[in-house]
């Protein structure tokens, strides 16, 4: 999967997010994170730095050749484990009831297909693992999520590596089976103009035990 020039671009922005305060949401997501990761979409690795010493490692997926590069670079210089592989959230390369924890980061809104991906995620997650997700979401009913229909159908997923403002991501992640733990939400970037990508959420979610699953 290649977007040669937006990764170029995703390179510059998200050094930006995260002096505008998505390294500290970052740092929350991770927090009393434990076990073996996997982090879907993991981009130039940005979440890298922020993976606590309770991590044993991490199974970084990205498809997109020159950020999975940049991620190679960062992987070396984090405090954990990480391996860096090529793979689709719609096909993790990973065995079933793998992993504690998987972590998203920025990347819900672009992937193909949201049930195949979080069904892959639920799939290699182990009964009781999490799921934790730093996003931009759809907005309440207002001005700004029409706004988002009309971005969602024009250029914005075409100027920003198939990304869609209007995802109720939060509705996909309960219809794959999962439990949601809390959730925050949050504008971002706190100041500055409203986007359509403006409304964000970050929280858990949990895979059922084997005594209460599907």
């Amino acid at each position: 999967m290649r977007h040669p020039i937006f990764a170029r671009v995703y390179e510059l922005i998200s050094v930006q997010m995260d002096r505008a305060g998505a390294a500290e949401h970052r740092r929350a997501l991770t927090e009393g994170l434990h076990g073996r990761v996997i982090e879907i979409g993991a981009g130039n690795g940005r979440m890298f730095a922020h993976y606590p010493p309770t991590v044993t490692d991490v199974l970084a997926v990205e498809p997109e050749p020159r950020l999975r590069a940049t991620a190679h670079a960062a992987a070396r210089s984090a405090p954990v484990p990480i391996r860096v592989v090529d793979g689709l959230s719609e096909a993790l390369p990973a065995s079933d009831s793998e992993f504690d924890a998987a972590v998203t980061a920025l990347v819900l809104c672009t992937v193909p297909d949201q049930p195949t991906a979080f069904a892959e995620i639920y799939r290699v997650l182990r009964p009781g693992g999490q799921l934790l997700f730093l996003e931009h979401v759809l907005a309440e009913p207002g001005n700004l999520r029409r706004a988002q229909r009309i971005a969602d159908v024009t250029l914005w997923p075409r100027l920003f590596g198939g990304c869609h403002t209007g995802r109720d991501t939060l509705a996909a992640i309960t219809a794959a089976g999962f439990i949601l733990g809390e959730v925050h939400r949050f504008r971002f970037p706190p100041n500055g103009p409203t986007t359509p990508a403006s409304p964000h959420i970050r929280g858990s979610a949990t895979r059922p035990s084997r005594e209460m699953s599907r």
